[in-house]
């Protein structure tokens, strides 16, 4: 019993959309921050590549400003702070594209991972988070290893990719001492750019194997145990028990509105034993013939039990009984194709109790 007990424990089962929508609303989504990261460097050294050379002169042109303007102020505090705010903005100017790119490639990226999501539950602070056991477990989970290798791997990669690519350029760099000081700077840029990039193709490889591995334990820790799906049905739909006996109250309720309709019917068609239909017709007030009860069983003799209480014919026919039964609900017109069947009880039963024909129509 103590091992089905743990197994029931297991969490085995996939998790419920009532779960996954709990762990949205905690801030508990399937995010790579490699991607994030991998998708800025090669937003930025796209628009290096592009914008490099009116960067540089922007810059150029304010440090040459810088030095103009340092000379023709007077040194004070005044002077100094303006100067530092024309600086600034000046700055500003010439990085706002960069930070443009920055904050517009981050907000993509994640959206395109894990959709809007808004939760404050994941900045809040929590005893937990500054707990030294649990601080511990951290740092020697799978998480953390897997974030080590990572990052170890990272390393070895934009360093072999350095390294080799340094390498091939090993017989240009005797041709820098015949180069002005741009020309050796465009050098080492144009060297740099090439790093960068292979090093970024290498990196959207670990970035897609990392979003794989986050994916893999957001679903597993998001699994259920059988208990807790359990729980959480009873939750959302109920108790299965209390539910069972609200519906048995409910049949109850119907079934006593059903019989208390029957004392109304002009006729009761029985199988003999196994059904009983009770038919009302007026023909002033319906289009066709209604079904008021029917039964089978204990609930067949109850209905023709009242039937005799109150004088209504019982007439026996097993294949109208049946059909009656099984195709119309109480409370239903009976349908067309049933029309003459039914009409010729009735003809019979206002046959035989010519006073019936008008109880019927008065009511």
């Amino acid at each position: 019993m103590a091992e089905g007990q743990q197994k029931d424990q297991e969490k085995t089962e996939q998790p419920t959309q009532k779960r996954r929508d709990e762990a949205r609303k905690k801030g508990q989504v399937a995010k790579s921050q490699e991607i994030t990261s991998v998708a800025i460097l090669l937003a930025c050294l796209t628009l290096f590549y592009l914008t490099a050379t009116i960067m540089i002169e922007k810059l150029l042109a304010i440090t040459r400003w810088t030095f103009m303007e340092s000379g023709r102020f007077v040194i004070d505090d005044t002077t100094v702070g303006q100067l530092v705010i024309m600086l600034v903005g000046k700055l500003f100017g010439l990085l706002a594209p960069l930070l443009l790119t920055v904050l517009v490639i981050a907000l993509c990226a994640n959206i395109i991972q894990i959709g809007f999501v808004s939760s404050s539950e994941a900045i809040q602070p929590k005893l937990s988070k500054i707990s030294p056991i649990r601080g511990f477990q951290r740092l020697f989970s799978m998480r953390s290893l897997v974030e080590l290798i990572k990052n170890i791997f990272k390393i070895v990669i934009v360093g072999v990719v350095a390294y080799i690519t340094i390498e091939g350029e090993v017989k240009d760099l005797v041709t820098l001492g015949n180069l002005n000081t741009w020309g050796v700077l465009t050098y080492i840029g144009h060297v740099t750019f090439k790093v960068i990039f292979r090093s970024c193709w290498i990196l959207v490889v670990l970035a897609i194997l990392d979003y794989m591995f986050q994916k893999w334990e957001y679903e597993k820790n998001l699994k259920m145990s059988k208990q807790e799906i359990k729980d959480e049905y009873k939750q959302t739909e109920g108790d299965p028990l209390i539910k069972s006996r609200i519906k048995r109250i409910q049949r109850e309720a119907a079934r006593k509105r059903m019989m208390a309709n029957v004392p109304k019917a002009d006729v009761i068609i029985t199988n003999p034993t196994h059904f009983a239909v009770a038919v009302v017709y007026d023909q002033v007030a319906m289009q066709a013939p209604t079904v008021v009860a029917k039964g089978k069983g204990h609930i067949a003799e109850k209905i023709k039990e009242i039937g005799r209480n109150n004088s209504i014919p019982i007439i026996e026919n097993k294949p109208l009984a049946q059909v009656l039964y099984k195709v119309v609900d109480v409370d239903a017109v009976i349908p067309a194709n049933l029309y003459k069947a039914v009409a010729e009880v009735l003809a019979y039963v206002y046959s035989l109790k010519p006073k019936q024909f008008s109880r019927s129509n008065s009511r």
